[in-house]
């Protein structure tokens, strides 16, 4: 179910204490509530590591829509405001798998039309004698205490001699120093080196997302999803949290892995890139930070702990178009569309990921007009993976990917990642020569274990993989006939999505 904002109106407050009375008035009804619509949910093809079934996930972001309110309240004739009413993993691409996630795309959050219900202004009490007495002597009261109150004053200015001991009260609210460890500290050092991106294609199509300051030379790290739409001759834009803005340009991008690098136009010479951290280290319950421009609320800080490591997370913008891969970072920060690119920093503000994508509670299908919102299961790519695509990115503006020459099968399962008999095209799914042919695996083994990584499929099989760099040495666990093989392979490469 969605958990979105509902709720009703607030009334407005009246504008004089209301006149006590001792008779019992009829009381008015109010109007009837009428509660948001909840956002119905997209489902998702479940990973998870160890054998269990995980969460169904999309991308966060990026956001279609800024956030705008509509249908103000507006002045009647008396005055009182109105309120309107309411595939194979060995050649390139792999095929994506069945029910593979979506990325979260569609309208800025929500069904149109304000939340709750209007409010009704109270029908008048009837008057008589003693209501009109009882108001006669509220203002008698009132009148009383002007009077004392003034009295009070000229008694107490004759009596000053100017030896008063009245104290004025302090006008200072104490020291507002942060120190560089507390979350206000830490957002206070990163902001200036976040952005927000704003992507549009050639047909007037796009979004908003975020990135953050990689390098002095201008170049910024962000996700794929974010600046897809401006790939093929779109605009592609920057704004920092003290509005400069600078065009850009994408210099490299990468759809398996979904990390781009743009390039901003006219840098400025005084770009502070930050720290980079060291996402193996990262434990469950570390503290984390998240910055982005969630629905288009850009300098966004929100945060939460490290929930899990090691995440698989398979996802696709739904055209049709290679999936992403990743073994995530979870978190609970708040994540939503529009936070995708931003960095996910440690206690210390080093960044340790890149927020890229939430388990989605939306029943919209893709080009829906309502997108979900955070319930506390965000995912970003581990920072370790995401430097080294950004540096092959600037360097070549091409992605280089490992590889075991195998294709496996994209099915959800719990039993392993089972090599297919045929590969993309009719091509054999052991790649002559390749890794996988040399390790001696065959079609219909079941890798269940690369090094100690269990491994449920093949999606999370992909996602652990890339975690890795061309020449590493990994240890395949896999099962033939009933029995349990153990084989030392050396990962292959692959470069370029195509």
């Amino acid at each position: 179910m969605s958990t979105e904002n509902e709720g009703t109106a607030v009334p407005p407050a009246p504008s004089a204490p209301p006149v006590p009375v001792d008779a019992p008035a009829a009381s008015t009804p109010q109007a009837s509530e009428a509660g948001a619509p909840t956002t119905p949910i997209p489902p998702v093809p479940p990973h998870a590591s160890g054998g269990a079934q995980g969460p169904e996930l999309v991308h966060a972001g990026p956001a279609r829509a800024y956030a705008s309110a509509e249908g103000g309240a507006q002045q009647g004739a008396s005055g009182a405001p109105q309120h309107p009413g309411p595939g194979p993993e060995g050649a390139w691409p792999p095929p994506q798998a069945p029910g593979t996630p979506l990325y979260a795309d569609g309208g800025a959050g929500g069904a149109g039309g304000a939340w709750g219900s209007g409010y009704q202004q109270p029908a008048p009490k009837p008057k008589n004698g003693r209501g009109g007495l009882v108001a006669a002597v509220l203002v008698a009261a009132l009148v009383a205490g002007g009077v004392g109150g003034g009295l009070g004053y000229t008694l107490a200015k004759d009596n000053d001699n100017g030896s008063s001991t009245t104290l004025s009260a302090s006008d200072s609210g104490g020291s507002v120093k942060r120190d560089a460890g507390t979350v206000a500290g830490v957002a206070q050092r990163a902001l200036p080196s976040t952005v927000t991106i704003e992507a549009e294609s050639t047909s007037g199509e796009g979004g908003t997302g975020t990135g953050f300051v990689f390098d002095t030379q201008g170049h910024i790290v962000t996700n794929n999803h974010v600046v897809a739409d401006a790939v093929d001759g779109g605009k592609l834009s920057a704004t920092f949290p003290n509005g400069k803005k600078y065009d850009a340009e994408v210099v490299g991008h990468a759809q398996g892995y979904d990390v781009a690098v743009i390039k901003l136009k006219n840098a400025p010479s005084d770009l502070k890139p930050l720290t980079l951290g060291n996402s193996d280290q990262v434990a469950v319950g570390d503290s984390t930070i998240a910055i982005g421009a969630p629905f288009g609320l850009s300098n966004t800080v929100t945060t939460g702990i490290i929930s899990a490591k090691g995440r698989p997370v398979a996802s696709s913008d739904g055209s049709g178009s290679n999936a992403s891969y990743m073994s995530a970072l979870q978190t609970d920060a708040s994540i939503n569309p529009g936070n995708s690119g931003g960095p996910l920093l440690d206690a210390q503000g080093n960044v340790i990921g890149i927020n890229s994508a939430i388990q989605s509670t939306s029943g919209g299908g893709l080009g829906g007009t309502s997108q979900s919102g955070s319930i506390g299961l965000g995912f970003a790519i581990p920072i370790n993976q995401a430097k080294y695509v950004a540096k092959q990115l600037i360097q070549t503006g091409k992605p280089v990917y490992a590889k075991i020459g195998a294709s496996v099968s994209l099915e959800d399962s719990t039993g392993g990642a089972k090599i297919t008999t045929e590969g993309a095209g009719g091509s054999a799914s052991v790649e002559a020569g390749g890794p996988a042919a040399k390790a001696g695996l065959k079609p219909g083994d079941v890798i269940t274990k690369l090094d100690d990584h269990v491994i449920d499929s093949g999606p999370t099989l992909i996602g652990e993989i890339w975690t890795h760099k061309p020449g590493d040495k990994v240890k395949i666990t896999y099962e033939r006939g009933g029995q349990t093989h153990t084989v030392d392979l050396t990962l292959g490469a692959r470069t370029g999505d195509s």
